[in-house]
């Protein structure tokens, strides 16, 4: 691995939540708090407006203000990366157009959802938005959110363009990873935090991770650990992860579990998502808590003082949705 591959983007990437008020609205300052804590935990990026962001529900002041608020905090400590986008082409390339001006390091791009389009159709999307700004980008592979998946023979015409430069995969493919490892120069980050020791074993530079909101430091140590070959550390770390994991990605969407567990161990102020989400519900808070309660210390951050709070969470099922219309 080049270092190149591992200065553009950085390897420990955090998709980011975007904390919010009991009322729905961005909370700025814990976004602020929030950003620190991940880089000053060793995350060497952050991903802000992504699936975790709750991009679709944000406006498109709000995801340009979070590109600015991330630069600040930032500051020059950590690369700060535009996701989301949109599915409608001219959209998409607008918005990354201005988070380029915000001073966004970088922009990730989901396959268009919904519109199910063809290949044909997904290489254009990526190639006019990859025209449309300065950027190096990274190409997202989702098909469980997009309805589709990037093919490898899309990869291979993606890759040949000079801003497509990494790739986030959320399909767990091992084999066509490998492959698109082997015949491109694509940079590649595992977007599935279950898979992110497997995918850095056959040779990822990286990951976006979700759980890396909670425990950036667990990730830096399993990324650093592979990076001087000590894969019996690695594997140590990613085994205490598990139950974290589980408990972030397995109940509800992991937005809403990662803010639930942030909200209990005190690391943002409310645990409130915004419709269509909402905070879990009875039985999948309890599922959510007894997974943390076989959490140890991971990398040195303790669970002994998690603190869920179900009542703060049930009010993300309030219709009251301040600022959702773009």
């Amino acid at each position: 691995m080049s270092q190149n591959h591992k200065d553009l983007f950085g390897q420990v990437l955090v998709a980011l939540v975007t904390p919010m008020t009991s009322e729905g609205e961005v909370d700025w300052a814990a976004t602020e708090r929030h950003i620190d804590y991940v880089i000053s935990n060793g995350a060497d990026g952050v991903v802000v407006t992504g699936t975790t962001g709750e991009t679709s529900t944000l406006t498109d002041p709000e995801k340009l203000k979070l590109v600015e608020v991330a630069k600040s905090v930032s500051a020059g400590r950590a690369k700060v990366i535009t996701g989301g986008g949109s599915n409608e082409t001219a959209h998409a390339m607008q918005l990354y157009k201005l988070s380029e001006k915000a001073g966004a390091d970088g922009v990730m791009i989901v396959t268009p959802y919904y519109n199910k389009p063809t290949q044909a159709g997904v290489l254009t999307h990526f190639r006019m938005i990859a025209d449309a700004t300065d950027l190096p980008v990274i190409l997202y592979d989702i098909p469980g959110r997009a309805g589709i998946p990037i093919a490898y023979e899309t990869f291979l015409r993606a890759a040949k363009h000079p801003n497509i430069r990494a790739v986030k995969d959320a399909k767990g493919d091992m084999a066509q990873a490998s492959r698109i490892m082997n015949e491109t120069d694509l940079i590649y980050f595992s977007g599935d935090d279950a898979n992110v020791l497997p995918h850095l074993s056959i040779g990822a530079t990286g990951l976006i991770g979700v759980t890396s909101n909670v425990a950036p430091m667990a990730y830096r140590e399993i990324v650093d650990a592979t990076n001087r070959n000590d894969f019996n550390h690695a594997l140590e770390v990613h085994n205490s992860l598990e139950p974290l994991v589980r408990s972030t990605m397995n109940h509800v969407p992991g937005t809403v579990s990662v803010k639930y567990i942030l909200h209990g161990l005190g690391l943002i102020d409310s645990p409130r998502v915004r419709l269509p989400l909402v905070g879990p519900e009875e039985s999948e808070a309890a599922r959510i808590e007894a997974d943390i309660d076989k959490v140890g210390k991971v990398a040195g951050l303790s669970f002994e003082n998690f603190r869920p709070d179900r009542n703060a969470a049930a009010g993300g099922a309030l219709p009251k949705v301040a600022g959702t219309t773009r």
